[in-house]
């Protein structure tokens, strides 16, 4: 079963996401026992940034601000789609409470929408978000 980074690492939605994982050394993270959720943003989430912060968060001397964007979107635990209910508050890795939202049987985190992966991962659980957590 794969862990998180090889799961980021073949899905062809996910090509941003894993240049800035590796950039990051988030990988490092994303690889190891965990437990880890990540709600991954797709690359037509990368895509709604402001033109260029991402080939700028990319550049070596700003490893620790895309770390930092990435560890947005990770918290700790596996949480599986179904367990998302409403009302819940998560804690990503920076400390920053995500709200979890239920309206019409969509998912979202505010206006992020999250939408169930089914990966079996070895080391956490893995959702897509339409949206890059900021």
């Amino acid at each position: 079963m794969s862990n998180i980074t090889q799961v980021v690492n073949v899905d062809k939605t996910l090509k941003a996401l894993k240049k800035a994982v590796h950039a990051s050394d988030i990988d490092q993270i994303l690889s190891s026992a965990g437990p880890y959720t990540i709600f991954s943003p797709t690359d037509q989430a990368f895509e709604k940034l402001e033109k260029g912060l991402m080939d700028n968060l990319l550049e070596p001397q700003n490893r620790t601000k895309l770390a930092t964007l990435l560890n947005n979107h990770i918290v700790h635990g596996r949480i599986l789609f179904a367990d998302l209910k409403h009302g819940d508050k998560l804690t990503n890795l920076n400390g920053k409470e995500l709200l979890i939202q239920e309206k019409n049987g969509k998912i979202s985190i505010g206006e992020i929408n999250v939408l169930a992966r089914d990966a079996k991962i070895s080391n956490g659980a893995m959702h897509v978000t339409d949206t890059v957590i900021q």
